[in-house]
């Protein structure tokens, strides 16, 4: 299966002289891939380094423009992978840019938590970010049908690279319970000085369940012993580690508007269906479960295509006290467009009454089995 990437091309033109471009995405989405097709391409001298490495901490200890000027005089490009692991990082990074005037800069990172509170306020208006997810339909060069037809595939195993390459149940099982259970894990310990990861492993697994509706802070506090407000935080940490995306309530205060609740999708199915360890076919799952996993991946779909098509996009749902509701609003230029997401063709809901009287000029559409694919690509 051809997958192309299309963040190549951005990050080529990204590179500017005393600009740092930033990598972000989970582990194993491909950044280091990324990275090495750019790297087989690049013309002029650059130097690579490893984040977690040891000698790299050292070779970047001395921050000043004496020791980095020996270092990095000789190179066009200066590029570190998982650039989040080394300390001070955002201030060493400001003056290798300050005082080389054309050294280019490419780092990656796994954590958008560490990563930007360590170089977002040194590194203001020097900096150009690119995110980088798991596979988007669009990257694949599938037709139509073939696209229905691994679509279970993908609501059940999600869309990390490496799962193209294998072919059995078994194995795609292994290779996410794995990812869970190493990568994600090592970024969950990272979390603000957490020590203990399984209160947070126990929080995703009941957000798991919950996906496309409002969570109550107060229930899963209480469920797991710690406060709201630590709930709120951990769910909101998870964000920076692209595990979760967040989706806040949408509403201009009339009366009947919830306007303060959010809804939590996984950045992956695959991630969500390992932690609660369920790879069952569709057709043992309750009607529910399919539609959790269909508006979870119909989501982040979207969010991929808006983001590699450099529509500035912004996500809501809508709902009434009286319990009408809009699975997404998406904002663009102002214009609101309304979408309700169902698994099944069958069902044909219409926009809420509410929500039309108060929106008249909002689009509305049904993403079904039939309509999907114009909604993703």
């Amino acid at each position: 299966m051809e997958i192309i990437r299309n963040q190549l091309t951005e990050l080529q033109n990204s590179l500017k002289a005393q600009k740092v471009t930033l990598l972000l995405g989970a582990r194993r989405v491909g950044k280091s891939m990324l990275i090495e097709s750019l790297l087989k391409t690049y013309s002029k001298p650059y130097l690579f380094l490893n984040g977690e490495d040891e000698d790299t901490h050292q070779l970047l200890a001395q921050r000043t423009v004496g020791n980095y000027t020996r270092l990095l005089k000789d190179y066009d490009l200066l590029v570190i992978d998982e650039a989040q692991n080394i300390p001070e990082i955002g201030k060493k990074l400001k003056l290798m840019i300050d005082s080389l005037k054309t050294l280019k800069i490419l780092v990656t990172g796994s954590s958008v938590f560490d990563l930007l509170n360590t170089t977002g306020e040194p590194l203001t208006g020097r900096s150009n970010t690119v995110f980088l997810y798991p596979i988007w339909q669009g990257e694949l060069n599938e037709n139509s049908l073939q696209i229905k037809q691994r679509l279970e595939d993908r609501l059940i195993f999600g869309s990390y690279p490496e799962l193209w390459h294998l072919n059995t149940y078994e194995e795609k099982k292994r290779y996410l319970t794995d990812l869970v259970n190493s990568y994600l894990l090592k970024d969950i310990l990272m979390l603000d000085g957490l020590r203990n990861a399984s209160i947070v492993f126990n929080l995703l697994k009941m957000i798991a369940y919950q996906i496309g509706k409002e969570v109550s802070y107060n229930e899963l506090g209480n469920a797991l012993g710690i406060s709201k407000n630590t709930v709120e935080k951990y769910l909101n940490l998870l964000t920076k580690v692209f595990v979760l995306h967040k989706v806040s309530a949408y509403s201009n205060n009339l009366r009947k508007e919830i306007s303060k609740s959010q809804r939590w999708y996984f950045v992956d199915n695959g991630i969500r269906n390992a932690l609660i360890g369920d790879f069952d076919n569709l057709a043992l799952r309750r009607d529910d479960e399919k539609g959790m996993l269909w508006e979870n991946y119909l989501f982040m779909e979207r969010l991929k295509r808006n983001s590699y098509l450099k529509q500035q996009t912004e996500y809501y749902f809508w709902r009434t006290y009286d319990q009408q509701e809009v699975d997404l609003v998406e904002i663009t230029n102002k214009k609101i467009n309304t979408f309700e997401f169902k698994y099944s063709s069958k069902k044909t809901p219409k926009q809420p009454v509410a929500f039309s009287k108060a929106y008249p000029d909002a689009t509305f559409e049904v993403i079904n089995d039939k309509t999907y694919l114009d909604f993703i690509l």
